[in-house]
């Protein structure tokens, strides 16, 4: 389960708490610059950031960043939405958890939310935990300690005492139904002794380290793509739609939690893991039952000092309340339970030397340089690669090829160069830096905001091509349904699709699809070249959104269509032309400027013209009735969707934006409105509920006796 990492890596790279005061070394912003937009764009850029690291985790069981990247992430995606309150959005990673379900896997919702854990890193915070606990059961003083197994939770139901159905995690509050896998794990009580009514447990399931080698040692013979780790492996095996696959792969699990019954109840949590195991469950091993904080660090170093001689991996240790009837005052968060937490075990570090350093480029575009090491045993697997992070990381460490270098697996998962054996080094080996143009398409390298990690900028990278075609293809795009991320995946391996414009061009590879059946039977096949060649009628605004232009978003394609008309015009367009456009600062328009001018842009827009993909904006509107007027929308629309709405607004010459000011005309508050609201009755904006938008929108324009026309 995605797990902040330890924090007591030593140096640091940038984003992290402990290096701010490294901040003072950086760049200072322009003056010129507008904080809010900014703050706009790079919440935008890290929630979609977030959400790819966030499928690539959960739905498809293939992290490409480290644990500890992807917490410096979150983490300043949250410190942005704590200063920028009026940004936050429900939709949101940090107000979601997990990932999504399958589309070839029933959804089913939770009866009870399956939540994920708050970590802990320190001795102080699992003592500030406890004396948190105490102080909220002072007559029952107990905790447990628990192995927190690195695998993948999963629900278990059983109806009158018969396991009926199994759930992953999804979302937190729908998971798919993998209850033929289920019926696979190896021991698994189908029919319970006690005809219990009803009974719903939780689980983790896990692959020891000896399957893990067996799978993928059969992996490399059958010329497939091996595991990175036990954990990922679990994963993918129990969401196979062949549950012949996971009696092979001889899955593992251990109970941990009742999260449901009915028909008996328990005082305490260690008496319902008693009462589990009674029914022939594997519970989850050696818990231990403590009273007080120096019992449950004593519990913790026990499980640490056995980490790396179990046969299944863990990433700490969990504490919770013994005591059911607090654990149900205290409830919890919309992610986490108040009542427990999960202290993460610093990982284990080794030295070895650094042959080379290569760069790698991530599907969000991030170029990330790589050490290639000689191989070290490390948490259990043969290490041989570890990132660096990028260019500032590379620098503060003084990392060249042919060091003594110190590693770890942060989050045991994806290794890490932690330092440098200076003292060791032979010769002068020169310093390594980064490239300034992408190595896999050629385009150039750009600067992340945090100036230390390095994108490279390519429309059609194909390193990046998975990314960018479900963005080109979503609802707020080119909305060609049926395109999403699974399907995008099984036309790149299929070979039928290595540019955006290759879209457009499988019509003409209809038998082939069918042929390959990757992507399902005939009226699947037919039903995506429909969208396809629907989408080719889409407005100009569309396509620019789709194009996936750098700090520019939805609103920021609509005034680029409005004002332009034409994509030819829109390429014309020099940064200080673009700089007077509406809501257009320096960074949107440099973004835009240089977006344009790249070879491998004007060769895709080429190519798509050629397609037959419109170039230009829909026609000027009949009505200009809402010309000078702002809208804010906030809250979820019953009849429409967000965006909807956003576009009938701008059809009758409104604009749409983002944030409340003292110049906006209207806020439209759906169902639970976020701070937005508040921000509006506080400086005394009109607030129209969803009735009220649609009222406006419907009512005849204006005459010239009341003040306003529909000229444009």
């Amino acid at each position: 389960m995605r797990k902040d990492a330890t924090q007591n890596q030593m140096p640091l790279f940038p984003d992290h708490p402990e290096q701010a005061a490294q901040a003072a070394d950086r760049p200072e912003q322009s003056p010129a610059a507008d904080p809010r937009a900014e703050a706009e764009a790079e919440i935008a850029r890290l929630r979609a950031e977030i959400h790819e690291h966030n499928r690539r985790y959960y739905d498809f069981d293939d992290p490409e960043i480290s644990d500890e990247d992807y917490d410096a992430l979150t983490r300043r995606l949250r410190q942005l939405e704590s200063e920028w309150p009026e940004l936050q959005a429900d939709d949101s990673p940090t107000q979601q958890v997990g990932g999504r379900s399958r589309d070839d896997l029933p959804a089913v919702a939770h009866r009870v939310p399956m939540l994920s854990l708050q970590d802990v890193f320190s001795k102080s915070d699992v003592e500030a935990f406890v004396d948190r606990m105490l102080a909220e059961q002072p007559n029952d003083r107990t905790l447990v300690v628990e192995k927190k197994i690195d695998g993948l939770s999963v629900a278990l139901r059983y109806v009158n005492g018969r396991f009926v159905q199994g759930l992953t995690r999804g979302d937190g509050q729908t998971g798919e139904d993998v209850t033929d896998n289920i019926r696979m794990l190896r021991g698994l009580p189908l029919d319970l002794p006690e005809p219990v009514a009803y009974l719903e447990i939780r689980a983790e399931v896990f692959m020891t380290r000896e399957q893990f080698e067996a799978v993928n040692a059969r992996q490399e013979v059958l010329g497939r793509k091996v595991f990175a780790n036990p954990r990922n492996c679990a994963a993918g095996t129990l969401r196979q739609l062949n549950a012949e696959i996971v009696r092979e792969r001889q899955l593992d699990y251990f109970v941990f939690n009742v999260q449901m019954i009915e028909g008996r109840s328990f005082d305490t949590h260690a008496e319902s893991l008693c009462w589990l195991a009674g029914l022939g469950f594997s519970v989850i091993p050696d818990y231990q039952i403590c009273r007080g904080f120096q019992a449950v660090w004593t519990a913790i170093e026990t499980i640490g000092q056995q980490r790396q001689t179990l046969p299944y991996g863990i990433d700490g240790a969990v504490v919770k309340l013994d005591h059911l009837a607090d654990r149900e005052r205290l409830g919890a968060t919309s992610k986490v339970p108040r009542w427990a937490v999960a202290y993460k075990f610093p990982p284990e570090q080794k030295e070895t030397t650094l042959i080379d350093i290569t760069v790698q480029v991530g599907r969000t575009g991030r170029i990330t340089p790589m050490a290639i090491l000689e191989p070290v045993l490390l948490a259990g697997t043969t290490v041989s690669r570890a990132t660096l992070h990028n260019q500032m990381y590379i620098d503060q460490l003084d990392v060249r090829p042919g060091d003594i270098v110190r590693v770890q697996k942060a989050g045991d998962i994806i290794p890490a160069v932690l330092s440098v054996r200076h003292d060791l080094r032979k010769g002068s080996p020169q310093p390594w830096v980064l490239p300034d143009h992408c190595p896999v398409c050629g385009a150039p390298a750009e600067r992340e905001d945090n100036m230390a990690d390095l994108r490279c900028t390519g429309v059609d990278c194909p390193a990046q091509l998975a990314r960018h075609l479900v963005y080109f293809a979503s609802k707020g795009a080119m909305d060609i349904d049926g395109l999403g991320p699974a399907t995008v995946d099984a036309l790149l391996e299929g070979g039928f699709i290595r540019s955006l414009a290759d879209l457009y061009q499988l019509r003409e590879q209809r038998d082939e699809l069918l042929a390959a059946n990757v992507i399902g039977r005939e009226k699947t096949v037919d039903r995506l070249l429909a969208a396809i060649d629907q989408s080719r009628q889409q407005p100009l605004d569309r396509l620019l959104t789709g194009l996936g232009v750098r700090n520019i978003g939805r609103q920021a394609a609509r005034v680029l269509a409005a004002h332009y008309q034409t994509m030819e015009r829109v390429m014309q367009a020099d940064q200080a032309d673009l700089e007077n456009l509406p809501d257009f600062g320096s960074v949107s328009a440099k973004a835009v400027a240089d977006f344009f001018k790249q070879p491998q842009t004007i060769e895709l827009i080429d190519h798509l013209r050629r397609a037959g993909v419109r170039m230009s904006a829909d026609s000027a509107p009949a009505s200009r009735k809402l010309r000078q007027k702002t809208f804010v929308l906030t809250g979820t629309l019953d009849s429409m969707t967000r965006d909807e709405a956003a576009g009938r607004i701008e059809a009758l010459g409104g604009k749409v934006s983002g944030s409340v000011s003292r110049k906006t005309s209207y806020v439209v508050a759906g169902r639970d409105p976020g701070s937005k609201l508040a921000k509006a009755e506080q400086l005394g904006v009109v607030v129209l509920d969803e009735q009220g938008l649609l009222d406006l929108l419907e009512q005849p324009a204006a005459t010239e006796g009341n003040g306003e026309t529909d000229e444009t």
